[in-house]
């Protein structure tokens, strides 16, 4: 991820966090409980959690409807601020600055489509159908699956950043290979192929 759009990611996350339940409702309840001659207001008890449940590392990957049965690599970013790919084509990675998968929020893992060799872990990620299970396996024994909810095919010049990484209230899964067109000038494929899933 670009170093520019990780930092609207992480500064979108830091301001939810300081302007949290317990920060901005609790003057509202105050405000609430006086207006009602100060009979007690519900709300004033309410609090809200800011800790997420400990959930083991991932550490392999399952699709078997795209015959996917892959170890995962921890990927981290390179200086130029963007993730590092993982370093065999036909072992997946997972994006180790993100949420582990049952975590709320977009667990991001990324695979080669193909290498010189021959084809890479997502080489048919793009024809996944909304549906599919996907299990992750952790490192305490658990598993947990997500289901394929759609697949999208964007150009890497229109890579949508907020999509694929930006927190959200629910545990998400990402995972990301290239795809389309060959530019041979450049060695790489033109697009991206992501498939989104949710728990479940």
């Amino acid at each position: 991820m670009p170093a520019d759009a990780r930092t609207v990611v992480l500064a979108a996350l830091a301001l939810a966090l300081a302007a949290g339940p317990a920060g901005c409702h609790a003057a509202d309840a105050r405000a609430g409980a006086a207006a009602a001659g100060g009979r007690p207001n519900p709300a004033d008890s309410f609090s809200s959690s800011r800790t997420y449940p400990a959930v083991a590392l991932p550490v392999r990957l399952r699709i078997p409807a795209l015959h996917v049965d892959s170890s995962l690599d921890r990927l981290g970013v390179r200086t130029d601020g963007t993730i590092e790919v993982p370093a065999k084509f036909e072992v997946a990675g997972w994006y180790d600055r993100g949420p582990r998968p049952g975590q709320d929020g977009p667990a991001v893992i990324l695979g080669h489509v193909d290498s010189k060799s021959g084809p890479g872990v997502f080489v048919d990620l793009w024809q996944v159908r909304a549906g599919t299970p996907v299990w992750v396996d952790r490192a305490d024994g658990t598993s947990v699956r997500f289901t394929i909810t759609k697949v999208s095919r964007v150009p890497k010049t229109d890579f949508p950043t907020d999509l694929v990484y930006a927190p959200s209230l629910d545990p998400t899964l990402r995972l990301v290979t290239c795809g389309g067109s060959f530019d041979r000038a450049r060695g790489s494929y033109r697009d991206n192929v992501i498939a989104f899933a949710d728990l479940g």
